[in-house]
């Protein structure tokens, strides 16, 4: 009847909706994932390297023959030569409050983000992992990308943190012109993969599709059959 086949081509047209749907959510975690994973070996990067804060040489300061570097682990002297000369902390009490801080919160960032890569890929819609239920693997998505968003915010109050003491020490007047820093290469690196990350995470969490209407819609009687039971007289 004119009614079950209105009725096909509205349920058609849904399930095309659906499908492209769930395309675009499955390409839009599939770049979340990326842009996470991508930010996650930049922090890695930026905490493994020495170059968090590097000698200044602005002002009056006497250029020499020898660089210094300071990172989380590590100071490392750099000569004209090429020679490099790198010595880890030897004692973490004696360190500073913020460099300490910083390394706490980088280390949790490394490992929120690999919870939050578990996590995202047992609940991806290109994995198998996490059922067939599809809205339960996306909402397993959208969890891990919530984790991957606290770690990205973790690192990046992090590097924003040691990025302020920099700041701070290198235009205070009581601080010697030999011992100021300006910004090193790990610090920036740190920042482009914690907004990496930040990025993918919101991704991902954005990702999670909401139920169709359409899904509870109940097929219409015909009125054929509703007219047949009658009886005439």
């Amino acid at each position: 009847t004119r009614a079950e086949v209105q009725y096909s081509r509205q349920s058609g047209g849904a399930g095309r909706q659906t499908d492209a749907r769930i395309m675009a959510n499955s390409g839009l975690q599939m770049l979340g994932f990326v842009l996470a994973l991508l930010g996650w070996i930049g922090l890695i990067v930026a905490t493994i390297m020495p170059q968090w804060q590097m000698s200044s040489y602005a002002g009056d300061t006497i250029i020499t023959a020898v660089a210094v570097y300071q990172g989380l682990w590590m100071s490392c002297a750099s000569q004209s030569t090429g020679q490099i000369q790198c010595k880890v902390y030897d004692s973490m009490l004696k360190l500073d409050a913020s460099l300490q801080a910083t390394r706490a919160l980088m280390v949790v960032s490394i490992l929120l983000g690999v919870i939050g890569m578990g996590i995202s890929s047992m609940g991806m819609k290109c994995t198998k992992c996490g059922g067939d239920d599809k809205v339960k693997k996306a909402r397993i998505a959208m969890t891990g990308g919530i984790v991957f968003l606290l770690g990205g915010l973790a690192a990046l109050i992090a590097c924003s943190w040691y990025g302020n003491k920099i700041v701070q020490d290198f235009y205070n007047p009581f601080t010697p012109v030999n011992t100021k820093y300006e910004f090193g290469a790990a610090i920036f690196i740190g920042w482009a993969g914690s907004l990496l990350v930040v990025l993918g995470g919101g991704l991902l969490a954005c990702s999670c599709p909401r139920r169709t209407p359409s899904s509870g819609r109940k097929y219409p009687k015909s009125k054929a059959a509703s007219s047949g039971g009658r009886e005439y007289v």
